[in-house]
């Protein structure tokens, strides 16, 4: 049972506690940023004089060398260690001899996992907002050419008004973009190096934090030791960006789940991203999108375990914080194949662009733009809308769309129909007139698809 601490301690730890304590086995995950934050270290030590040049060197060239024996796989990551600290501490000392045990000097295992966490975090903001771009790419994609793909809008799951294909992407593209902007946010504010802290109280030794904070590439150092090692809302943050993010994707497999069924008909999911059944031979199951959906609870499960470990934890750390570890590893990686998983399944999709536009017309999602009419007449909103109303019930009595109605049969309902009621309630005239920005006429989307080339091109 290898562990950096012991001497106060007359007894040997029993067993069963200390694997209980050990994080070895998913801390390990941030093995190449706790030898990133140890060079950055050892560096400033050597700049402090608290190391000589020559000790500095010769410690960060170990480091490297054990990096590189780790990567490639010449050395392997013992678990008999407490945790990847331990590990790489008393490897160095291997190596090195009494000069590997000066690698902590004026340093905390609380500020050394602290920057740890950090260092791998923001490394993981970065590629999660990777994945988001490129799912981006890919419903811009979709929308530049759907600009006239016009279906069904629904309310309450009920067919509303007709819009395009192209708009309802939009709608997703909105929300995978606010995903971007709190990666960023998140960014900004954790980017502070808590490296320097010690174990709560800072550290006697002539430490330039500025150094190590500018060798990590962080803004400068946190301002509070007790802070810096003691809080992990940039944690917080992060999962409570990724929970949004799989609630998006949530919601958008749900559609295409809808979409997929055979009282739809609106998507065809490639085969490569479908099953099968083991009996129904003629299913085609949307397997994936179902994951998607199933996987969202467990990172929010996630989201709220920390939540829950940090909300009594008094001032400054507690083991009680190891458990910010394991769970967020997992949410990590479920986000991160969650998107992009659905980005193959959306880019190989192929939509059925005249099933969708039958739905449309079928559901009545014209009736506004007859109300509309009725009002451009003369007619009051509130004595067109039961007009229309009253002829809805009449086009479901006699299984017809209002389309379908002869100007006779308009007539009948109010006098002020004439022969342009046809073209004014076609599906490309109810779509087409919405030229405001955000509303799905081509004018409309057009300029929007515009301004999303140019913001994925920033």
């Amino acid at each position: 049972m290898a562990q950096l601490w012991g001497g106060r301690f007359t007894k040997e730890t029993d067993k069963l506690v200390y694997n209980f304590n050990a994080s070895i086995s998913f801390d390990r995950k941030f093995f190449k940023q706790d030898i990133e934050g140890s060079k950055a270290h050892v560096t400033m030590l050597g700049k402090q004089g608290i190391l000589t040049d020559e000790e500095a060197g010769k410690i960060c060239a170990a480091l490297g060398e054990i990096e590189d024996d780790v990567e490639s796989g010449r050395f392997l990551i013992s678990e008999s260690y407490e945790d990847i600290h331990s590990f790489v501490e008393a490897e160095l000392t291997e190596r090195l001899g009494d000069l590997g045990k000066k690698l902590h000097t004026g340093r905390s295992r609380n500020d050394q996992v602290a920057v740890d966490m950090r260092l791998y975090i923001r490394e993981e903001v970065k590629e999660t907002d990777e994945l988001l771009k490129k799912l981006l790419t890919s419903i811009l994609f979709i929308m530049e050419k759907n600009t006239d793909t016009i279906m069904p809008g629904f309310t309450h799951l009920q067919k509303a008004q007709p819009i395009t294909l192209a708009h309802h992407m939009g709608a997703y593209f909105e929300m995978f973009k606010r995903d971007r902007q709190r990666l960023f946010d998140i960014h900004e504010r954790m980017n502070y190096c808590p490296l320097g802290s010690g174990a709560l109280a800072g550290t006697t030794y002539p430490l330039d934090r500025e150094y190590t904070a500018e060798l990590l590439k962080f803004y400068g150092p946190t301002l509070n030791s007790m802070d810096g090692v003691s809080d992990r809302d940039y944690l917080i943050e992060y999962l409570a960006a990724a929970a949004t993010i799989m609630m998006h994707l949530s919601r958008f497999c749900e559609e295409i789940i809808i979409w997929n069924s055979n009282e739809y008909q609106f998507v065809e999911i490639d085969d490569s991203y479908s099953t099968g059944s083991s009996i129904m031979p003629q299913k085609k199951n949307p397997d994936i999108a179902e994951l998607i959906r199933g996987k969202t609870g467990r990172v929010y499960g996630a989201l709220l375990s920390i939540l829950t470990t940090m909300k009594g934890i008094p001032l400054a750390y507690n083991k009680d914080m190891q458990e910010d570890k394991e769970l967020t590893f997992d949410a990590i990686d479920t986000v991160k194949g969650c998107l992009a998983l659905f980005e193959g399944m959306i880019s190989t999709m192929k939509f059925k662009k005249e099933t969708m536009r039958k739905s449309a017309m079928g559901g009545f999602t014209n009736a506004t733009d007859a109300a509309d009419y009725l009002v451009n007449h003369g007619i009051p909103f509130r004595d067109a809308h039961g007009i229309i109303g009253r002829i809805v019930l009449y086009c479901i009595d006699k299984g017809i769309a209002i389309d379908d109605m002869s100007l006779e049969e308009l007539k009948e309902f109010s006098p002020v129909f004439e022969e342009d009621i046809f073209d004014a309630i076609s599906m490309e005239t109810c779509v087409d007139k919405r030229l405001t920005m955000g509303a799905p006429g081509r004018a409309a989307m057009d300029k929007v698809i515009e301004i999303e080339r140019a913001y994925l091109k920033e």
